[in-house]
């Protein structure tokens, strides 16, 4: 048995939630926050047998793309002062953060 997690932006966890369930899949969908873009990403739980891995990493690729974002970056004093006009910067975003790990032992009450 697998944990993967799989860290996704907010933009593609409806529709990879909808996908994970129509095709059998359970997850614990949580809300968190990422350090670099400091933007709303979910991250979704999923325990699965080992031979069907695969398959939930294909719903994952095949609904979260990656796409390009215009940033401001963050003020190198930690804060907008007066003195620091940032410039956007492009950077690609999106796309799916995923860790499969191995379960030693699972249990469901």
């Amino acid at each position: 048995m697998k944990l993967v997690i799989a860290i996704v932006q907010d933009k593609d966890s409806n529709r990879l939630s909808n996908a994970l369930v129509r095709d059998g899949f359970r997850a614990t969908k949580l809300a968190s926050t990422g350090g670099f873009l400091r933007a709303g990403n979910t991250t979704f739980i999923i325990g699965i047998e080992d031979e069907r891995v695969h398959e939930v990493l294909n719903v994952i690729r095949s609904n979260c793309k990656v796409r390009d974002q215009l940033v401001s970056p963050v003020s190198p004093m930690g804060s907008t002062t007066d003195s620091y006009i940032p410039f956007p910067v492009e950077v690609q975003v999106g796309g799916a953060a995923v860790f499969v790990v191995p379960v030693e032992r699972f249990e469901h009450f």
